[in-house]
């Protein structure tokens, strides 16, 4: 056992985000000679020693393809893919290991659905309702998807806040209405929408929900069933796992009437030049060979997020939010956009008179990283009337210090543009 596994496996200890940041090789960097300050965990964590270590591992010690070959490497390697699966499975609160399909990360799993259930079930004159708070990928599916089939793309507005308009729900469910595909957290603003609110008002119209998790699962404790939501998506470099790995989540009775979003092998039964049948869920969506040491490193991550515990890792997060907001909203020409009453560690502003990307490279210069940019969420944007913001976005290897770093290069931004 490694030392970062055995500091994973004997972690018992109340939240300590000192010891936590030792387990961050990463953290121990500087950046133009100063120590890296890493606030753009919104668009990705980094990774655990633990992490690192199982994908080393995984590929030095246990690599082999899966579900084909009777020899032990594939043997071990099929068990520990399927031992991944169900841990994703009690992590999402699902009922069966079946209703978990590996995909890339979310922008393939909301793609998978609007392919499948989508084409099936939208047709001329057909709605699908999105929120004004989206990320691109789960708007341009939906978009296509409109396009193809002759549907009607409808928004539920936001208000000045960041919060959703849900007043407006009832008006926008219409007869017409087939899925409504929501963010349970904003990337943009780090509003926390109430998704078993919107799962219940869109199940009493008949209407189908699809959550887009990507922003929740390394905050919060999801159940899926609790949320009663009929399909969540997340990835897996979100949770502190790595990149090219992600999960959908769909109700297995959906997702068995679904076609396949790709033909290929390993999603099959049996082919032959006049017919081919397919297999059973989830591998059915699970064309070619797989990310195998993606989904199985994805399963460690999630061991450690679990060890550490999602509510300690949330009332953290929500000090860090509330020390930067302290910091920097009372600064002369500060605008904070998104103010939700509840929001989840994310803090994006504008500084009027000076471009996004300025701010983002006066921060880099002191080793602190923010994203700056339309944040894949250009309709927000636009909602705002600004081109772009500076998101600083917290994990749960963040300090107090870190936030008194970051909101001294902010008026050092202030100093360097008046």
């Amino acid at each position: 056992m490694s030392a970062a596994d055995e500091s994973l496996a004997t972690r018992k200890a109340p939240f300590d985000v000192a010891r936590i940041r030792e387990d961050f090789p990463i953290l121990k960097r500087l950046v133009h000679g100063k120590p890296l300050v890493y606030l753009d965990n919104s668009a990705s964590t980094q990774k655990p020693q633990a992490v690192i270590d199982a994908m080393a591992r995984f590929y030095a010690d246990g690599y082999s393809n899966v579900h084909r070959g009777v020899y032990l490497l594939s043997e071990e390697a099929t068990r520990s893919f399927e031992e991944a699966r169900d841990k994703v499975r009690a992590f999402l609160g699902a009922r069966e290991t079946r209703e978990i399909v590996f995909v890339r990360g979310t922008t393939e799993a909301i793609n998978l659905v609007a392919h499948t259930w989508g084409r099936r079930h939208v047709g001329e004159g057909d709605e699908v309702l999105v929120s004004g708070l989206e990320h691109h990928s789960n708007i341009v599916p939906w978009q296509l998807l409109c396009e193809e089939k002759g549907g009607r793309l409808r928004v539920l507005p936001i208000d000045d806040r960041g919060e959703l308009m849900l007043d407006r729900l009832d008006e926008l469910l219409t007869p017409r209405t087939r899925i409504l595909a929501v963010a349970h957290i904003s990337n943009a603003l780090g509003t926390v929408n109430p998704i078993r609110r919107i799962v219940e008002a869109a199940h009493r119209r008949g209407v189908k929900v699809l959550v887009d998790g990507a922003q929740a699962v390394a905050h919060h404790a999801v159940d899926v069933r609790d949320l009663g939501c009929d399909f969540y998506a997340f990835s897996g470099h979100k949770v502190y796992g790595p990149t090219g790995v992600g999960v959908l989540y769909g109700r297995a009775e959906l997702l068995e009437a679904m076609p396949p979003y790709q033909g290929g092998g390993d999603m099959i039964r049996s082919v032959s030049f006049e017919k081919t049948t397919f297999g059973e869920i989830p591998h059915k969506f699970e064309a070619g060979t797989p990310d195998i040491g993606g989904a199985v490193v994805l399963g460690r991550a999630i061991d450690y997020v679990t060890a550490i515990g999602l509510e300690a890792i949330a009332a953290h997060e929500t000090d860090l939010l509330a020390r930067a907001t302290e910091a920097i909203r009372d600064l002369p020409g500060v605008r904070l956009i998104g103010t939700a009453r509840e929001k989840a560690s994310v803090l994006s502003f504008v500084i009027q008179g000076i471009h996004a990307h300025d701010i983002g490279t006066v921060l880099d210069a002191d080793g602190i990283a923010v994203r700056a940019g339309h944040l894949c969420a250009q309709p927000v944007m636009e909602r705002f009337g600004i081109p772009a913001t500076v998101r600083a976005s917290f994990g749960m290897y963040n300090t107090r210090e870190e936030i008194e770093a970051f909101a001294r290069a902010v008026r050092k931004v202030l100093e360097m543009f008046r």
